[in-house]
């Protein structure tokens, strides 16, 4: 049987911070899938691992997009006049969840008319997008316009609060994969009939290159956080957790490794508390260094937070990752974040946005060095046991053979 065609659609790729799709592509394609990457927005070439930058074969629409999407629009125009009277008259106006994401779904919706016609010169068999903002968007409108079958992926902040055409990609789509298992029952809310084409599939984490965090677990005791400066990881709850720890004369030092918009911010925090001399910023860090930061500190705190629009983090990477380092991890009970920190069993689990209560289990973890080594350790083999990249990805592989093959070979 020959295997479909996919057609990968993101904003970039490769990203730094997205090495779980990363590893998803490059092990479909080892697997004989013909994957093919195609972004919305241009390349980007810094701080990529070596692994990304060695990887070439990507086709970027960017800027230049502009130029040749006049002609597609009245390619499709004359084929479909009625369709793209349609489309143009009842999406782009929606309620987006922000001024960003409508110009990301927007330039999406554009772009969608120049893959398209990529799409159906290349007889692509499917058209898959890893996200469900603008990615999907794309896919969904090529989709309308080919014919061409598609699915996505939906995460995080791509499906919190959902965007103005959810629903309907929900609907139309062949299939959708939620990274963790609490947004399955979500997605399914939003078209009942429609469940059984929801799958739950977690990320593949890697596990030959994780090496064992010594957690020396001696004063200074050493904190680690990392992530995206942004407002869904509230990192300013974790600063202000670290003045009630400074305050209670405990000796520590904090590495808030990342970069983002909430930079400033968290700087400006870090000064009000008086924490200069506690925490320190080391910026971006590509994902090939990131082990040397699980591997210098005695413990991972994760202080994700659901924002008041309904934003929030899906289950972050970075979690197993410290897991798999047998790093103890701290954390709080946002969306898929308790499938993986199990409270007192793989580590310990708080309520959101609450300081004294991150700064009460953080000593918790500090006084009893064996009780962490061992929720880590069991971590660990949860990772191993739920996030195995050739497991994981391997169902991705079943699922586009199921649905997309079986069409293809129709």
């Amino acid at each position: 049987m020959k295997l479909p065609k996919i057609a990968y659609i993101l904003l970039w790729f490769p990203k730094p911070s997205e090495t779980f799709i990363f590893r998803e592509v490059v092990n479909l394609r080892r697997l004989g899938l013909p994957v093919e990457v195609f972004t919305l927005y241009g390349q980007l070439s810094w701080k990529l691992s070596s692994e990304m930058q060695a990887y070439g074969d990507v086709k970027r629409l960017g800027i230049a997009v502009l130029k040749r999407l006049p002609g597609d629009i009245t390619y499709w125009r004359r084929k479909k006049p009625e369709l793209v009277w349609e489309l143009f008259r009842t999406l782009p106006i929606r309620k987006w969840k922000s001024l960003e994401f409508g110009g990301e779904n927007i330039f999406a919706f554009l772009c969608a008319f120049t893959l398209a016609r990529m799409f159906e010169k290349q007889d692509f068999d499917h058209i898959h997008a890893p996200w469900a903002m603008g990615p999907a968007m794309a896919a969904w409108i090529a989709s309308r316009l080919t014919g061409i079958p598609f699915s996505f992926a939906g995460r995080a902040g791509d499906i919190y609060p959902p965007d103005g055409a959810l629903k309907e990609k929900i609907r139309d789509s062949l299939f959708v994969i939620s990274e963790n298992m609490t947004n399955v029952p979500y997605l399914n809310g939003f078209l009942p009939q429609a469940a059984s084409k929801i799958y739950g599939i977690y990320n593949g984490i890697a596990s030959g290159s994780f090496k064992d965090a010594p957690v020396v677990m001696k004063p200074p005791y050493q904190l680690l956080a990392l992530g995206r400066f942004d407002r869904i990881k509230a990192f300013e709850v974790l600063l202000q957790a670290c003045g009630i720890l400074k305050e209670s004369g405990l000796d520590f030092h904090l590495t808030l490794a990342g970069d983002g918009p909430r930079r400033l911010q968290l700087k400006y925090w870090t000064y009000r508390l008086g924490l200069k001399n506690y925490i320190s910023y080391p910026g971006f860090i590509p994902h090939d260094r990131v082990s040397e930061l699980f591997c210098s500190a005695d413990i991972f705190v994760m202080s994700s937070a659901v924002h008041k629009s309904g934003d929030r983090d899906g289950l972050p990477t970075v979690i197993m990752e410290a897991l798999m380092h047998r790093l103890p991890v701290v954390s709080t009970n946002v969306c898929g974040i308790p499938e993986v920190i199990i409270n007192n069993e793989t580590g310990l689990l708080v309520r959101q946005k609450d300081p004294p209560a991150l700064a009460g289990a953080i000593r918790k973890v500090i006084s009893d060095r064996s009780a962490a080594l061992e929720m880590a350790e069991k971590g660990r083999e949860l990772v191993l046991n739920k996030f195995d990249p050739v497991a994981n990805h391997g169902r991705i592989f079943d699922l586009f053979l199921e649905k997309a093959g079986g069409l293809h070979n129709s």
